[in-house]
């Protein structure tokens, strides 16, 4: 069976769009998904979204990891589907869509998309890292010498490791650069290697500098292998409200297999 399909990328995270509005789409078939985003025998990309009919609002956003599993949200992944709603003509500039982990507002402006991201009123403290949740799991921990860090291998340990273990944690390592400008690199369960961009883990690294006191600013820029994102919040009551993640997302070509 011919699938057309549409790539798609922000900042270098990169992802096979579906429009399964019509359901065609075998999603039980966590396989076939896998080999769609495999980078040699597949099309090749870090996730696999399906754009899909929702009955109250613009569209629903379906994610599957590399490895073939649905999968929490992804930032970088719901930028890139409100691209593709907008080529498709289910928008124009604005959109409210259905996630797994709840509603999100966006708007598009050219190649910049505004995504609104989850509320956060749980930042954990530990010695060495911070943790929270942004639409997915995130751990986040200072490094120095982040260019030449081994990204796969100490994230690997500490996505499998206490107190993660089998359900995991995305890992992002930071080094501050300015006040407002932190530099980032994420390894992503479920790809299970460094991925060239984590929208939900350059907001949980922002909302983390603010609460760590590294900034005081609510407007931060992340910059992260594959390009630079912005995030934006406002804080209330010690929890991140009005959470913004902004950024480039750009169709790289369409095709079928």
């Amino acid at each position: 069976m011919q699938q057309t399909f549409y790539k798609y990328q922000g900042t270098g995270n990169d992802f096979v769009m579906i429009d399964n509005r019509q359901q065609t789409f075998n999603k039980k078939d966590t396989k076939h998904v896998a080999f769609l985003c495999d980078r040699r025998f597949g099309i090749g990309a870090d996730g696999l979204i399906l754009l899909e009919n929702h009955p109250e609002y613009d569209f629903k956003m379906v994610y599957y990891n590399a490895d073939g599993n649905e999968s929490t949200m992804c930032g970088n992944g719901g930028r890139c589907l409100v691209a593709f709603a907008k080529q498709l003509g289910v928008i124009k500039d604005k959109a409210i869509f259905q996630a797994i982990d709840g509603l999100h507002h966006a708007s598009i402006k050219d190649d910049i998309v505004k995504l609104q991201m989850l509320d956060v009123n749980t930042v954990e403290t530990h010695k060495n890292h911070v943790f929270l949740n942004t639409g997915s799991p995130h751990h986040v921990q200072f490094e120095k010498d982040i260019a030449e860090f081994d990204i796969k291998t100490k994230g690997a340990a500490i996505r499998y490791g206490e107190p993660y273990n089998e359900a995991g944690s995305n890992v992002n390592f930071v080094n501050k650069q300015s006040n407002t400008t932190f530099r980032v690199r994420t390894y992503e369960r479920g790809v299970e290697d460094e991925t060239l961009s984590c929208g939900t883990g350059v907001t949980a690294v922002a909302i983390a500098m603010h609460h760590l006191g590294e900034t005081d600013k609510t407007q931060i820029t992340l910059n992260v292998e594959g390009g630079t994102l912005d995030v934006s919040f406002e804080v209330e009551n010690n929890t991140y409200k009005n959470v913004w993640l902004i950024g480039p997302a750009k169709l790289v070509f369409k095709g079928s297999i």
